[in-house]
């Protein structure tokens, strides 16, 4: 990997006459050792195929190129087009394409099945990317996000601290912190260190698939209103009275006085069961 040469953001941005748009979150990583620390969590094969969401100047998207078969680098920011076609013109493997990854059905950016996924995003639209990206096929095998550090020590927690977030992901895979990042590994710095957080993908969700819409529309209204009961959080966020949030409690096997966050993944699908059984009569 030390072939690659390190990039002067600042120098790169000042001579193309661009900034760093605050408003997309964009925070540029240019130190060689925390890229390294990315690529190498993925983990990667000559063979694979890697979507890249958020490319930025290219800097990482170098080391990818290297590692393996292909790279489809996804880009939000026209303004970057230019420098970024300039960094990666050395390789030939690399596929750059202009638009909001929401907007492109997976298949028509990779056609792999067990591809993988790297991408250094602002945290608030994680969940987003994650769900639009596992409930499209081809899947990918093992999701690659550099995000802030307290945003990934929260998708990792187990029930009794978890969140809308640690459970929109968890149910999809596995997550595990693979390396920390100082926030001067990037340009500009932000305000909090960052992590590398790997997320292995199940074959299957850990929610029925039928149960899938359910299951988000639930856990949005259990956490719906912060520390109250379920009881309280499901009558007002599914609109029900309490006492038929109580009955679909008991039903499940679940104590109505119980938090939001205190629930596993299998407490929260016996609720779905309940609740979709009983919309149905």
């Amino acid at each position: 990997m030390n072939e690659i040469p390190p990039l002067n953001v600042a120098n790169l941005l000042k001579r193309h006459g661009l900034r760093a748009d605050k408003s997309l979150g964009q925070n540029f990583l240019q130190d060689p050792i925390a890229l390294e620390k990315i690529a190498s969590a993925a983990e990667l094969q000559p063979t694979d195929s890697v979507l890249e969401i958020g490319p930025g100047l290219g800097s990482l998207t170098r080391y990818l190129a290297v590692a393996a078969g292909e790279v489809v680098a996804v880009e939000l920011d026209g303004n970057l087009f230019p420098l970024l076609k300039a960094v990666l013109a050395p390789y030939t493997n690399i596929r750059l394409i202009h638009g909001d990854i929401l907007e492109f059905k997976p298949s028509e950016l990779v056609n792999r099945p067990g591809y993988l996924v790297v991408a250094n995003i602002p945290y608030y639209i994680t969940s987003a990317i994650i769900r639009h990206l596992l409930e499209n096929k081809p899947q990918p095998r093992r999701i690659v996000l550099t995000i802030q550090k307290e945003v990934a020590d929260r998708i990792c927690a187990a029930p009794g601290g978890m969140s809308l977030l640690a459970l929109s992901v968890q149910v999809y895979g596995t997550p595990r912190i693979a390396a920390r990042i100082p926030a001067g590994a990037f340009f500009p710095a932000p305000k909090v260190d960052s992590a590398v957080l790997c997320l292995d993908v199940h074959p299957e969700p850990q929610v029925k698939r039928e149960l899938l819409e359910t299951f988000f529309e639930v856990i949005k209204a259990g956490f719906s209103q912060k520390r109250k009961t379920l009881r309280n959080s499901l009558s007002s966020g599914l609109r029900i009275p309490p006492a038929n949030a109580a009955n679909l409690l008991t039903q499940a096997g679940i104590d109505p006085q119980r938090r939001a966050e205190t629930l596993s993944i299998p407490e929260w699908e016996r609720l779905c069961e309940k609740i979709k059984t009983d919309s149905h009569h």
